[in-house]
């Protein structure tokens, strides 16, 4: 398929919510966020849901890895992880050689393997896949998320939910509310030297000074004048807070073929990053309950094997250096972890030693409230449907747990009704 930007896979999902949009994506900053995590932090004890969704279609064989199945290594003669290089985790199942820290989480009980993850009847485009997977409505398009009518019915507050991004994830876009999107930009350490720089930094020097000047508090001023000055104070805050840390890559779609790799259905890059910035947020006592970040490059229709590790080692280092920093912290006994793709790979390598798109796969909860361990039946690769997965979770079953274990909600009113569960998943 051709290559699509980020946003035009965003756009195409189906989600509208234009209401929603215009009243809560498109009117806070980070200044705002910044200002409300003094004024209004998340009180103690409140649990946080980071969501981690992988663009593209990660193959999930290659990632909780059959090591002992025969089926397995006879269907990828060349794209196979070998049993002595995979990590090994219980059930005949080893983690890709890139998760060594995703290796430490399962064996201090904090990493949970949920198998074959998917939904009735799957979809193998990546755009009505992603649609459902972000809506959580398999039978029939709607036009919200399921994070978005979370947010509607916890009291509207569109900064409950944040995403890192310079458009909104359809599952943030509810139908009175949305989240918000804050975009990183600027460049980081290892982008090119041609990136830009603009990031949430105030200006140096003189200017700098005078800048800060202007948010100085003084006796009897007018109302809007101390209105004003607040937001300067507040934006000056902001940038000291959390500056460094948003100066990510601006755009994963910037010619780099070494990064953008297999991310024709988009996503972000610089994980590690975006982790940190949530990281800051959280320990600054924002109020916010769920963050969406992304990474992309997973459509991975030929010579996968090298491209995927490296994405895996990728999202390994920024996920267990996240929940290593954060489990630091007071609050570090709230983060749950989630990490998920929009749809699977087929279990046959194509002729390119890469894999088509497919159907069910892994999803991986990890933190400190997760009771680690393997979830889920183990998927068949004899077994097949047309040649896929045949899917042995529905994916609402994730979300249900996700939105009572973590969110305190009624899942029933967010999900239609859907009355499954993953037991024992997450601690209350």
């Amino acid at each position: 398929m051709d290559r699509l930007t980020r946003r035009r896979f965003l756009v195409a999902s189906g989600v509208t919510a234009a209401t929603a949009l215009a009243g809560g994506a498109t009117a806070i900053g980070w200044h705002t966020l910044v200002q409300r995590a003094g004024t209004d932090p998340l009180p103690p004890g409140h649990k946080v849901l980071v969501l981690v969704t992988l663009y593209g279609g990660n193959d999930g064989l290659n990632t909780v890895v059959p090591v002992d199945d025969p089926a397995y290594h006879a269907a990828r003669p060349e794209l196979a992880v070998a049993a002595r290089d995979a990590l090994p985790l219980a059930g005949g199942l080893g983690l890709n050689p890139g998760m060594t820290g995703a290796k430490k989480l399962w064996d201090a009980g904090r990493l949970a393997v949920v198998r074959g993850v998917s939904y009735p009847r799957p979809d193998r485009s990546h755009f009505r896949s992603m649609a459902i997977w972000q809506t959580a409505s398999p039978e029939s398009p709607v036009s919200t998320g399921w994070i978005g009518r979370w947010l509607d019915a916890a009291g509207g507050d569109p900064l409950l939910a944040v995403a890192l991004d310079p458009v909104l994830p359809p599952a943030l876009a509810g139908a009175t509310t949305a989240g918000v999107a804050l975009a990183l930009n600027g460049a980081s350490a290892g982008t090119r030297a041609s990136a830009p720089t603009t990031g949430l930094r105030p200006p140096g020097g003189a200017v700098g000074m005078a800048f800060r000047g202007l948010g100085a508090a003084q006796d009897g001023e007018p109302e809007l004048q101390a209105r004003a000055a607040r937001a300067v104070r507040d934006t000056v805050r902001a940038a000291e807070l959390l500056g460094p840390a948003t100066m990510a890559p601006a755009d994963p779609d910037d010619g780099d073929a070494e990064r953008t790799g297999g991310a024709s259905a988009g996503g972000r890059s610089a994980l590690a990053g975006q982790l940190d910035v949530v990281r800051r947020c959280i320990e600054l006592g924002a109020p916010s309950r769920v963050y969406s970040v992304s990474l992309g490059g997973f459509d991975l229709h030929a010579n996968e094997r090298a491209t995927q590790q490296r994405l895996l080692t990728e999202l390994d280092g920024a996920v267990a250096g996240f929940l290593d920093r954060v489990g630091r912290g007071p609050r570090g006994a709230d983060v749950v972890l989630a990490v998920y793709s929009e749809l699977g790979r087929r279990v046959v390598a194509n002729a390119s030693d890469g894999t088509d798109h497919g159907t069910a796969g892994p999803v991986l909860v990890a933190g400190a409230p997760v009771q680690g361990g393997l979830y889920g039946e183990q998927p068949s690769l004899t077994d097949l449907d047309d040649g896929d997965l045949k899917p042995t979770t529905d994916f609402r079953d994730v979300y249900a747990t996700l939105l009572a274990a973590v969110l305190g909600a009624d899942p029933g009113r967010i999900l239609d009704g859907h009355p499954g569960r993953v037991e024992g998943l997450v601690s209350a």
